[in-house]
């Protein structure tokens, strides 16, 4: 029992020293990510990132979502996170603006349920795929 008091006191201070680095991730909402805009630039369009986004590039962020994963596999390192979930495997649940490409440090188990994410924010200009955001060197945060 003696024993049990100083532990539960160590890993409060660690609780306590690992709190405000979670605080330093700004959260990312999918309703600033949905601001994006198109302008025309010579031939072809761009997109505008929104202000409030485009201040995040290359920051550390977080994001909660839902997993579209990209092969298979129970782990995933390179995945979709979308606004909503899924309700056909074949479909996209979402426009580019509700979509994340999330690029893990390490695999991510697939589930169904909802994730939060923390990486560092990359805004896609030209992608041929469409993708206007990436989340890299991603992990997940626990509940």
């Amino acid at each position: 029992m003696r024993f049990v008091v100083p532990a539960v006191a160590s890993l409060l201070v660690l609780q306590a020293a690992l709190a405000p680095a979670d605080d330093q991730r700004s959260a990312l909402s999918w309703d600033a990510l949905g601001q994006v805009g198109l302008v025309k630039q010579q031939d072809r369009f761009v997109p505008q990132f929104p202000k409030e986004v485009a201040a995040l590039e290359r920051k550390e962020v977080r994001l909660q979502g839902f997993m579209l994963p990209l092969d298979t596999g129970a782990m995933q390192k390179r995945f979709l996170l979308s606004a909503v979930p899924s309700t056909c495997g074949f479909c996209m649940p979402g426009g580019p603006d509700q979509l994340v490409e999330v690029q893990a440090k390490a695999g991510v188990k697939y589930v169904l349920d909802p994730i939060t994410v923390s990486g560092r924010l990359v805004l896609v200009r030209e992608d041929p795929g469409g993708l206007l955001y990436r989340l890299t060197d991603a992990v997940t945060i626990e509940k």
